[in-house]
């Protein structure tokens, strides 16, 4: 993804560029040691940091505190710990101490091991960084050091495919001219090699160690910021300055290429350094369940507060009446009062109702979270083989918000695209050859591009037809055609013995130059004013005349050659470019004569992306951050929140061909009409309008933005966006007072954020990190929806960091992007996957999870506040004190722990992939909200009724035959009859039954049993009679008929109100739109859907070379910078002239997301196309 700052139109532009304060002194260690800046009051730091890194969050002394602090963020925790507090005080404690310091503390310690995992997986990460190795100089010669040794002012050497340690001033190469070729798929995920290039005063005096350890130069540049792309800064040395660019640095993260040697001043080191200054901050994540957790936690404890307040003054009402009844008693409340009883009462009622907020949730959430990302690790549909890369849920508690996922923000370089180039088609004087004319080499099964390895330079023949006409060599028009495939390029060759080796700044190039190879026309050198090649065996030289390289002005590159008095003329164009050629052609050119019309077949449109061909077609840059909504752009996404059933699901590309595309202008004066008529300033009294009534002519979802990130930055800083055709109402608005300028921000920012949203892509090209991130900030902000944001470089991390869910595409660019997201997938069409199945399903089971958790809390623990009517309001508890210890954590946690994790999707996985429709649940959060829950809370309030009065009326008058009538065997019946209904009602729920769903089911009963007879023996009352208080209690009531009927009685009465409401609205009720597509999901037969993929990332190449308009090798070509030989040129000769070795293999892509080439009818001029694994 290419970025840059802000032009001077900008706000950041506008400002007065700073003085340089930094200063950096060659091999003077004890200058930038000593150098301190305070930073807060009278302390102080040094100024210039060190080269070690470390993003891990504690250490050995800050763990325990740090981890104990962020844990008591959660509102929970903190009434845990205050309700344990109350605990201890005798008069109002009505609980023992370890019904709740015992869930309590299992929770801290477990979460404490998930962080403590987590971080040491950071530290391991840190310390493999910073113990690379480098080459730093040291007095006068080169040693070998560690990266966290490395110190500003430092001059380091770097050898081919070295990593850069630091952000580097570039002193000197063993290339010509210190030019060095580096790649920066770490940074940006482009894999197209760039040049820096040293000053020439430091290339031709530091050619030795000596000179090297005598340089004393002093760089003044400015302080460390996060302008990847922008340097400014002056070199003195030997009492001359010279002028410093971002062309002379290397920044950290890079990679040296196709260079021997190299050497370079450290500039900046550690945090200072540009890559890691775009890295953001480390960032708590928390579900959007998470969060509804949070708040129900808050009206949980106000409905206690309100019930605990209600009884207390219940029971000082009470009190008053009973002593006034019983006034022979007066003597036992000689010191207390009604008040003061009400008072105690209100804690005791507090501590005694606190298990009703239910801590072991959490545990149980911790576990299903762990297991459901491994679910994800284990899937072998996301597992990509050619490269042994599974997909791993970095995150163990972010699962359930793959489901729900609102819009994406995607990466395009590496992560969107591909890029892959391959010589597919071309025209060739009105005869098409390639793909789709039946003469197409057939590749034999499985010989998919996976098994291609990186750095093969591979051309296979596009059509044997085309072969054997460039072998016969009886068209000149062909002839020519090929010709020019091999002289208009700026590709570099190197010789490796055997081999000849393509060097390009673009993968066009070397896909067009391979493709010429393979059919007889062989590039085989260049000087500054040369070019050789070899035509069906005979070699010629061609002498360079001009070489115009290409541009975005142009969209195109040409060359005039000169070879035996005849010139030949070259044009070679990207896409876009078409616009500009063709008009150039006249209407009787023809269109396969190259040189002649000054456009080249089969190169003249030489690119096509499948992912953004019609705005490509426009002339725009496709590099940078596609903000796409869910519902249509991708299968992985397309959520229809107004799509019908039978909505056709085939379009998945990006932008599609009858989209109305929407450039800056058009933007500016759509924001501007929309700011005149929602603030009523147009004069004409209009009301207010939508951002859809713009442009009526077109539905919203046939709509795509474009803009770059210099417009971006102007309309979500200042506005300017608003003054350039009418601007009179934001120059009238600005003239209020000071803090009416943050308002008009986030008016603007609203405006465009509606904008963006109502439209089905926003495509944003050159922005930098930070400008990612304001991206998904401003759409978390003003939407409160929940986002995704997906890329594989170093410049991706912000991004990632600041939406709620962040996705690392693993591969050839490095894993800084892995590193910090949440989950790491090799493919980016496993993400259509990832939430369309592991996302919906975990959402399913997390909200399944939630309602049965909260009906057994409430329909097992809310009995204590109807046994308070019947005591004279004392909370006094109902149950043991074990029983309401072990209730949510042996007794119940395990059914619903099944339901948590066993409970199967309601469709298989390949209908979730055929009925996108189906992730709409999650988007309105339609399984799990204050209605669910609502309803829930009175399905567990009835429940609990029913239990309490049932057995109430049973023991009320009539006593068992062994009678039992007592408060302890009472207490232990209408324990079990709420156990024994909250048990049924989920195994009534239950669609899935395993093996292990029966088993704890099972389980929870046999603990009940277990548990009951160990706490409640004879011989563990008299070790401890003030914890063991109901001896023999189960055993007396469980053994009674009588009892037995009772428990038989309450659930039958429990469970008939659910079989009925479930046998009426499958009856009676209608169906909803859901429940619709689900019915037409399970009765549809099972899709043939091939979800892994074949195509390897990062098998080739791969650039928006063709998107980003940047320019190739031309000017260094014609310079001769890059050139070690002038004046010859060693030719190979080779015996198997005829014989054409493959070089570039033309393969379909097997994955399923592809777009496949309906090649029906050719453009003029199409040649390649861009293979897009999405």
């Amino acid at each position: 993804m290419a970025e840059q700052d802000p032009a001077p139109g900008c706000p950041r532009g506008k400002q007065k560029q700073p003085a340089f304060t930094w200063e950096v002194r060659a091999n003077d260690r004890s200058y930038h040691r000593q150098v301190r800046k305070k930073f807060a009051f009278c302390l102080s730091k040094r100024k210039y940091s060190g080269n070690a890194i470390r993003t891990a969050k504690y250490n050995l002394l800050t763990f325990l505190p740090l981890n104990l602090y962020e844990q008591f963020h959660r509102m929970a925790n903190v009434y845990f710990v205050f309700v344990i507090l109350l605990q201890t005080f005798p008069e109002i404690s009505t609980l023992p101490w370890y019904t709740l310091l015992f869930p309590l503390s299992c929770l801290l310690i477990i979460r404490g091991l998930r962080d403590l995992v987590d971080d040491i997986g950071r530290h391991r990460s840190d310390r493999s960084i910073n113990s690379r190795p480098c080459e730093i100089l040291a007095g006068s010669r080169f040693c070998w050091r560690q990266w966290r040794d490395i110190c500003v002012g430092d001059i380091v050497r770097l050898r081919k495919d070295s990593v850069v340690p630091a952000d580097l001033l570039l002193l000197c190469s063993s290339e010509p001219s210190s030019l060095c070729y580096v790649e920066t798929a770490d940074i940006d995920g482009e894999t197209n090699l760039k040049f820096r290039q040293a000053l020439l005063v430091t290339h031709q005096e530091l050619q030795s160690e000596e000179s090297m350890a005598a340089f004393d130069g002093r760089v003044r540049c400015e302080e460390p910021n996060s302008r990847l792309h922008t340097f400014t800064g002056t070199l003195r040395w030997r009492g001359r300055t010279h002028a410093l660019d971002g062309d002379r640095i290397l920044l950290r993260g890079c990679r040296v290429r196709n260079t021997a040697l190299c050497h370079g001043l450290v500039l900046y080191a550690g945090f200072d350094s540009k890559i890691m200054r775009n890295s953001g901050k480390i960032k708590r994540k928390k579900t959007k369940l998470d969060q509804l957790m949070d708040r129900l936690v808050i009206v949980i404890f106000l409905l206690l507060l309100a019930t605990s307040l209600g009884l207390a003054v219940a029971s000082g009402f009470w009190a008053r009446t009973f002593q006034e009844k019983h006034s022979y008693l007066a003597a036992l409340y000689q010191h207390t009062s009604p008040a003061h009883q009400a008072f105690l009462n209100f804690w005791g009622f507090t501590i005694l109702l606190s298990i009703i907020i239910p801590m072991s949730m959490y545990i149980t959430f911790e576990f299903i979270y762990l297991v459901n990302s491994c679910f994800i690790n284990w899937d072998l549909e996301m597992y990509y083989g050619a490269k042994d890369i599974p997909a791993e849920a970095r995150s163990t508690s972010l699962s359930d918000q793959l489901g729900q996922i609102q819009y994406i923000f995607s990466d395009k370089t590496g992560t969107l695209t591909q890029n892959i180039m391959s010589f597919k088609k071309c025209c060739v004087n009105g005869t098409i050859y390639g793909s789709g004319t039946g003469h197409e080499n057939k590749q034999p099964q499985g010989s998919g591009l996976s098994g291609e390895r990186p750095g093969e330079q591979k051309s296979g023949v596009c059509d044997v037809t085309l072969l054997e006409a460039a072998q016969r060599d009886n068209d000149p028009v062909l002839r020519e055609f090929l010709r020019l495939l091999a002289l208009c390029h700026t590709v570099m060759v190197e010789d490796r013995g055997d081999q000849l080796v393509y060097q390009a700044a673009s993968p066009d190039e070397e896909a067009l130059v391979l493709a010429a190879r393979s059919l007889g026309y062989v590039f085989l050198g260049r000087t500054q004013d040369s070019i050789t090649i070899r035509e069906l065996g005979k070699t010629r030289t061609y002498e360079l005349l001009a070489m115009l390289d290409f541009n975005s002005d142009r969209k195109r590159m040409s060359v005039l050659a000169l070879c035996g008095g005849d010139a030949a003329d070259a044009v070679r164009g990207q896409p876009g470019g078409e616009r500009g050629r063709v008009p150039r052609l006249g209407p009787e050119a023809p269109r396969g004569r190259g040189a002649a019309g000054g456009a080249r077949p089969g190169a003249g449109q030489a690119l096509r992306g499948d992912g953004a061909e019609p705005a490509a077609a426009r002339g725009h840059s496709h590099r940078g951050q596609a903000a796409r909504r869910g519902p249509r752009d991708h299968p992985a996404a397309e959520t229809g929140q107004h799509q019908s059933v039978g909505a056709d699901r085939r379009q998945t590309r990006l932008l599609t061909d009858d989209m109305e595309i929407l450039e800056e202008k058009e933007v500016s004066e759509i924001l501007q009409a929309y700011w005149e008529s929602n603030n009523n300033l147009s004069g004409h009294g209009d009301a207010p309008c939508s951002l859809s009534q713009q442009h009526p002519e077109t539905p919203c979802h046939k709509r795509a933005i474009i803009i770059s990130g210099d417009f971006l930055d102007r309309i979500l800083h200042t506005g300017e966006v608003l003054k350039e055709k009418k601007g009179w109402p934001w120059q009238w608005l600005c003239c209020g007072r000071a803090e009416a300028s943050q308002d008009q921000g986030a008016l603007v920012e609203k405006a465009f954020v509606d904008l963006a949203t109502s439209c089905q892509a926003v495509i944003c090209c050159r922005v930098t990190p930070k400008q990612k991130a304001l991206m998904v900030q401003l759409v978390k902000k003003h939407k409160k929806a929940v986002t995704l944001a997906i890329g594989d470089g170093a410049n991706d991390v912000n991004m990632i960091k600041t939406a709620d869910i962040g996705v690392g595409i693993s591969g050839l660019e490095g894993l800084q992007a892995v590193q910090c997201s949440d989950y790491a997938l090799a493919q980016f069409s496993f993400l259509q996957r990832l939430l369309l199945v592991h996302g919906r399903w975990n959402y399913l089971r997390i909200c399944k999870f939630l309602r049965c958790f909260f009906y057994k809390t409430f329909a097992g623990l809310l009995a204590q506040v109807w046994f308070a009517f019947h005591s004279g309001f004392t909370a006094q508890p109902l149950y043991e004190g074990w029983f309401l210890a072990l209730y949510n954590i042996f007794y119940t946690a395990y059914p619903v722990l099944s339901v948590g994790l066993f409970e199967q999707q309601d469709v298989s996985d390949k209908k979730s992939l055929e009925f996108p429709e189906l992730y709409v649940v999650g988007q309105q959060d339609e399984l799990f909200n204050y209605r669910v829950f609502g309803v829930t809370l009175l399905h567990g309030v009835g429940t609990s009724l029913i239990s309490f009065y049932i057995t109430l009326w049973a023991f009320e008058d009539h006593v068992g035959t062994k009678v039992v009538g007592d408060y302890e065997s009472f207490s232990v019946t209408v324990a079990l009859s709420a156990l024994l209904s909250v048990l049924v009602e989920i195994v009534l729920d239950t669609q899935y039954w395993t093996v292990l769903s029966f088993l704890m089911v099972t389980a929870s009963l046999l603990l009940f049993c277990l548990f009951s007879f160990l706490t409640q023996t004879v011989d563990a009352y008299r070790i401890a009679p003030a914890i063991f208080r109901f001896p023999d209690a189960s055993w007396n009531a469980l053994t009674d008929p009588y009892v037995l009927l009772v428990v038989l009685l309450s659930l039958v009465v429990n469970t008939l109100p659910s079989l009925t409401l479930h046998t009426v609205r499958a009856t009676l009720g209608r169906a909803s739109t859901q429940q619709r597509i689900q019915l037409r999901a399970r009765r549809a037969p099972e899709p043939p859907v091939e979800l892994r993929s074949h195509v390897p990332r990062g098998s080739f190449r791969r650039s928006s070379y063709a998107f980003s308009h940047q320019q190739g090798y031309g000017g260094l070509i014609t310079r001769g910078d890059s050139l070690r030989v002038r004046d010859s040129l060693c030719v190979r000769d080779s015996e198997d002239s005829g014989r054409v070795r493959d070089s570039l293999r033309v393969r379909d892509s097997r994955d399923s997301g592809r777009v496949r080439d309906s090649g029906n009818g050719l453009r003029a001029g199409d040649s390649l196309h861009v293979r897009d694994s999405l």
